[in-house]
């Protein structure tokens, strides 16, 4: 209880703090010089398709247009797969070692998951800066996901408890990155900011249904080997490797029909009003991958 009040009290303190430091917009950054904000305007103005504004309105088509968007709905399913692991890591992760170790002392015990989680708190933050560099998230969401299968496999395939314990260090490779990614891919390919929100919101909520679904993961009968949560977690993370897989490739299809179509001709007889809520399906735009 007690770290849960430090936990709720920082949490609070941080909100509170970037509600008076954080700018919604370019013009209220009182750190940009005019110069910046211009550039950074310009900047936002070329990546939005088909706009003349850069804070929008809400609108209940443009909304639809951020959760029913092809991108983000299997980017929203991949959330849902991870989070049934992230969650089930992060909540049974003391009851699994305990399985493997259970001739330490609780003291022990706990400060055995510390590692775990140090690592994957330094490759998310490795994935996550490599992918800032490169501008490029579809390809990470394919190659995080197999550091789980393989931990996963190796929980299914043996009983040795060095090895199962190896085994907890794989899936923090990839699976913590992948907490990250879906927001920002599902951000990228959508234009308005009513759009934004409605996507990432739908790929937040998917993420935590699959977090409540993680809670049946790990039952007490199904101890010490809980070959049922491990099962569900190799195939959580098999099927987020599918999935990325099939829709990097669908994006490049995509993309590459898009390159050859007339934009102009497309939009003939459409009002401002219709180009701008059309979104994703404006000729002009492009996923990003």
């Amino acid at each position: 209880m007690l770290i849960q009040a430090i936990e709720g009290t920082v949490t609070c303190a941080v909100g509170v703090i970037s509600f008076f430091t954080l700018t919604d917009r370019v013009e209220t950054a009182t750190w940009l010089s005019p110069e910046q904000k211009k550039l950074a305007n310009a900047r936002i103005m070329s990546e939005r398709v088909g706009t003349t504004e850069i804070i929008d309105k809400f609108g209940t088509k443009r909304m639809l247009r951020g959760i029913l968007n092809p991108v983000v709905l299997p980017t929203a399913v991949i959330s849902f797969f991870n989070f049934i692991t992230v969650h089930g890591l992060s909540f049974f992760l003391p009851t699994i070692v305990r399985t493997i170790f259970p001739q330490h002392s609780v003291q022990n015990q706990q400060l055995l998951t510390v590692p775990p989680n140090v690592l994957g708190t330094i490759m998310c933050m490795l994935f996550c800066y490599i992918s800032w560099k490169l501008d490029k998230r579809g390809i990470f969401l394919i190659i995080c996901a197999p550091f789980s299968m393989v931990g996963y496999s190796m929980f299914l395939a043996t009983s040795n408890p060095h090895v199962r314990y190896a085994a907890t260090f794989l899936p923090v490779c990839g699976i913590f990155a992948l907490g990250a990614f879906p927001n920002a891919h599902v951000s990228a390919n959508v234009i308005s900011d009513t759009s934004r929100s409605s996507a990432v919101a739908f790929n937040v909520m998917l993420g935590n249904i699959g977090g409540l679904v993680s809670t049946w993961a790990f039952l007490p009968f199904d101890g010490p080997e809980y070959r049922i949560g491990n099962g569900l977690n190799l195939a959580a993370q098999s099927a987020i490797f599918l999935i990325g897989v099939c829709m990097y490739f669908a994006i490049e299809r995509s993309n590459k029909r898009r390159s050859g179509v007339n934009v102009e001709r497309e939009l003939a007889g459409k009002t401002l009003s219709e180009i701008q809520d059309l979104e994703w399906r404006h000729p002009g735009f492009r996923w990003h991958n």
